[in-house]
């Protein structure tokens, strides 16, 4: 079992990290552990990334040496269990429009249109993080077959909703930004919402499952 480093990020917050790469495992212990420093008093917010957790305390503190000690002291004895989390069903609208680069990303997998399709919205994926802007859900679970790297050329903006391949994962823009993922599809359910709590419709240790609303090609 690889142990965290636990880093001070100035006097009011810390870092455990684990290396490189991800694996379910792992980011199923960073869950356990957040679980865990919710109770611990010195704590205010807990923010789990890929392959680490970000301690946000209540107040500045000159020395965190004894709870970067708890830190090291608990991490033996998590378990890495699922979280509790919820199977979440996107209806996508694929290609045209759309999904401008399916035909690419089918070019590059080597399947066609109607097999990417099926095989993209047949994973049964989970949400590993929330990152890169709100509601942004990094999940793990791609057909290893088919993953795409990212666009040489981003695109200055991509509208909320598109689905999208970047490298080994999939994901959907919860709001117009620039981005350089393959995109697929889109669906209009709203990914981010500040007037909601919580705002995000996904959360770490939910299951997404992608159905095919339409198909435009």
């Amino acid at each position: 079992m690889q142990q965290p480093q636990v880093h001070p990020l100035g006097d009011s917050a810390l870092l455990c990290s684990l290396p490189a790469p991800a694996t379910l495992s792992q980011q199923q212990r960073i869950w356990s552990l957040a679980r865990l420093a919710q109770d611990w008093p010195e704590v205010a917010e807990l923010v789990p990334g890929m392959n680490n957790l970000t301690l946000i305390l209540k107040r500045p503190a000159a020395d965190m040496s004894e709870l970067a000690l708890r830190i090291e002291k608990s991490w033996p004895g998590l378990k890495a269990d699922h979280a509790e989390g919820r199977t979440v069903d996107i209806p996508v609208v694929y290609g045209g429009q759309d999904g401008p680069d399916l035909l690419d990303v089918a070019r590059h997998t080597g399947l066609s249109a109607e097999e990417l399709i099926a095989r993209h919205s047949g994973g049964d994926y989970l949400v590993y993080f929330i990152g890169f802007m709100p509601g942004f859900a990094y999940m793990g679970g791609l057909a290893p077959e088919l993953a795409t790297p990212r666009r040489a050329e981003p695109r200055v903006s991509i509208p909320a909703g598109s689905v999208g391949i970047g490298g080994e994962q999939t994901g959907i823009y919860p709001m117009a930004s620039p981005g350089g993922w393959q995109l697929l599809g889109r669906t209009a359910l709203p990914l981010f919402d500040p007037k909601q709590d919580p705002p995000t419709l996904l959360r770490p240790g939910d299951r997404v499952r992608f159905t095919v609303e339409r198909v435009a090609l």
